[in-house]
């Protein structure tokens, strides 16, 4: 027989640090998300049984809550039809390219 213990520490929350200007970046996005919910003519109510989360849910991620999931962020946009709209984050990773050319153009120096 196996005996679990669950230490207070187990069963505390971790939320991640989210630094002020992304925390704007959050609000900003939940700003959008309230909005898109308005243009639509969606409830709170209705995301909610739709997405099956909770009403109070709904609200912190209209908010842009740090502590909600990104899982819970995708199932109201795919309620709003928006959830493709996840992929197109860093698709265009500019700063990325540069650095990959830079180190390219590095080893094209070396030789």
């Amino acid at each position: 027989m196996v005996a679990i213990v669950s230490t207070k520490s187990d069963l505390q929350r971790r939320t991640a640090v989210v630094f002020p200007k992304n925390r704007k970046r959050l609000t900003r996005l939940g700003e959008n998300i309230r909005i898109a919910i308005k243009r639509r003519g969606f409830t709170q109510t209705l995301i909610s049984e739709r997405t099956g989360l909770s009403r109070l849910t709904v609200r912190r991620i209209e908010r842009g809550d740090a502590s909600v999931s990104i899982g819970h962020y995708i199932a109201v946009l795919g309620v709003l039809g928006l959830a493709d709209d996840i992929v197109k984050v860093a698709s265009d990773d500019e700063l990325g390219r540069k650095l990959q050319d830079i180190k390219l153009l590095g080893k094209r120096n070396d030789r």
